[in-house]
């Protein structure tokens, strides 16, 4: 689903606050400014100095990839190799040169230009696999920012709480004050922590499964650009491809008609 990240979490934060109230804790109470600033700011300064200003400033661009972003089509990547295949296989790899400006996806475009030039085989895995980890590589530098802030933000709440809690043991001659002023102090940790497991880590968990779709993906087009290059049967490239579309999916291709050489679908987004 699109926006599976932004429903999961609506759904976590909606539980935490009814189940407060239906403990008698009113939604103002959970409201404090002083603390949502200390933790929102603690965590963000702590996670600036760890990855630096240029991945600090992806961020919201991250955030939006994690909620926007679809899953790659591998069954559709099936059914465009195969017709590449059985085009190669009828007029000739050289046939394939006028097809390759209209592949929209770069990925599989530089390698169907690549197999058109003659590179050889070797090479040509060699290339496309830096080109796979060289992609997982940005992607985990992209969910480790999210990682880290989860990691930060619940120490920075507890801070919060502790330097409330000073200030409480200093007001020690107004009795009647203490229930509220220890109740308050504990809201920066509830914010750091509900911070960190409703929010930081699940945008992690959801762009490293995105990468790893992805990378399951460039991995299913790289097999099947090779298997192009070696003059493969195209229903031999179709069984070997159809190992990484899951069962429920691969329907979709058995049964599906040929595809466009032209419809190749723009590539998910990278988490870069």
């Amino acid at each position: 689903m699109k926006a599976a990240t932004a429903i999961g979490i609506g759904i976590a934060a909606i539980a935490i606050i009814m189940a407060g109230i239906m403990e008698g804790v009113t939604p103002t109470a959970l409201l404090n400014i002083n603390a949502l600033i200390l933790v929102l700011g603690g965590t963000a300064g702590a996670v600036f100095g760890g990855v630096g200003m240029k991945r600090f400033m992806a961020i919201p661009k991250l955030y939006m990839k994690a909620i926007l972003s679809q899953q790659p089509n591998l069954a559709e990547r099936v059914t465009t190799l195969v017709a590449f295949a059985e085009r190669a296989r009828k007029d000739g790899l050289l046939a394939l040169e006028e097809e390759i400006e209209a592949i929209e996806d770069p990925f599989t475009r530089k390698g169907m230009q690549l197999v058109v030039d003659g590179t050889d085989p070797d090479l040509l895995r060699e290339i496309l696999e830096a080109e796979i980890d060289a992609m997982a590589a940005r992607h985990k530098l992209g969910s480790s920012v999210f990682e880290k802030a989860g990691g930060i933000a619940p120490t920075i709440g507890v801070l919060g709480t502790v330097v409330s809690l000073v200030h409480v043991l200093g007001n020690l001659s107004a009795p009647e004050t203490l229930g509220p002023a220890i109740s308050g102090a504990f809201i920066a940790t509830l914010y750091g922590v509900g911070s960190a497991n409703v929010v930081y880590l699940p945008v992690c968990y959801s762009l490293q499964m995105m990468s790893a779709k992805e990378v399951d993906e460039r991995s299913l087009i790289l097999e099947g650009v090779l298997a192009i290059q070696a003059g493969d049967n195209p229903r031999i490239v179709q069984q070997k491809l159809l190992s990484y579309v899951a069962p429920a999916e691969r329907l979709e291709v058995e049964g599906g008609g040929k595809a466009d050489l032209k419809a190749v679908a723009e590539p998910a987004a990278e988490a870069a």
